[in-house]
């Protein structure tokens, strides 16, 4: 049972970095109907600026109060990775939305592709590991398991990044406009909404969430590379597929079990470890084979 519950706090930390991927992507397919095979490298670009702005604010001691430093480290990175999302939305694809479904898919494949290369071409191919001993080394016991500092922090930030986007999208008046626009574009256009602008703030808020997940990976695993993007990314689409692609709910969900299930299996199978990509993959498909629209894609009838 120790064991049990062990396996699955740590599922449920890795599935929110999932969910909060999983997020970019569904956002979105639900308003563009296009896969962002980039946003998983916005989020290792989150990564790689967190790793820069804690050696910048925290080793060096520029900012000697750390929860201070942490705050001001996550607003920056999720600024900028947020400004590049935007950058890329208005170079990589609205000119081809037009273009048919095939060509910006393409094009968000070469986005990934440059992404990684200026990355690697930054900080070298080598891994980069974050500092230890940024936060306390503290931990508490549920039931004969353990619940560090870090993964604590990591559940608590992620639920109120999940939340505050759901109240975003759900009660404010720009959140209304994001909805209608991922319903039928040309109305909403009729009902004076900037279709454009609403695209483009789709593409600030994911990637600044995945950038937010990408500094609390590098915290919680202490290792990046420039090629985490794809395999996290994948994983995230995985995730937004298991609880309805376009459904806002339904990424979050899928985030949390798709990482239950990984480090569950990787727990109890005698080759779970080495296989846990495969397993990800192999829930993909049974998905896609009993229920192709996800866990909760047939409840919610407005799919953002």
């Amino acid at each position: 049972m120790e064991f049990f519950l062990q396996q699955a706090i740590n599922g449920i930390t890795i599935g929110a970095f999932y969910a909060l991927i999983a997020l970019g992507y569904t956002m979105v397919y639900g308003i563009l109907k296009l896969i962002n095979f980039a946003h998983g490298d916005l989020f290792m670009v989150g990564s790689y600026l967190g790793y820069t702005l804690v050696i910048a604010l925290i080793i060096s001691g520029l900012i000697p109060n750390l929860l201070v430093a942490l705050l001001i480290i996550f607003l920056m990175a999720m600024g900028m990775v947020a400004l590049t999302g935007a950058l890329l939305e208005r170079v990589a694809y609205r000119p081809l939305r037009k273009a048919g479904r095939l060509a910006p898919v393409v094009s968000a494949l070469g986005a990934s592709i440059f992404l990684q290369n200026v990355v690697m071409l930054i900080y070298g191919p080598r891994y980069h590991v974050y500092p230890k001993g940024i936060l306390p080394d503290i931990h508490w016991s549920i039931g004969g398991a353990y619940v560090t500092l870090v993964q604590l922090a990591t559940l608590v930030i992620s639920i109120l990044l999940m939340g505050g986007l759901y109240f975003f999208i759900q009660r404010t008046r720009l959140g209304t406009a994001i909805r209608a626009v991922a319903l039928d574009h040309d109305t909403a256009r009729l009902m004076g909404i900037d279709v454009n602008r609403i695209i483009t703030l789709v593409f600030l808020l994911g990637p600044a969430l995945g950038a937010a997940g990408g500094i609390m990976i590098g915290l919680y695993y202490g290792r990046i590379n420039f090629t985490m993007g794809w395999g996290y990314g994948l994983k995230a689409f995985v995730a937004a597929i298991l609880g309805g692609i376009g459904n806002i709910p339904g990424a979050m969900v899928g985030g949390f079990l798709l990482g239950i299930f990984e480090t569950l299996a990787a727990g109890y199978l005698p080759w779970g470890g080495a296989w846990k990509d495969a397993i990800a993959f192999l829930i993909l498909i049974l998905i896609l084979i009993l229920r192709p629209t996800g866990l909760l894609g047939e409840r919610v009838v407005e799919k953002i």
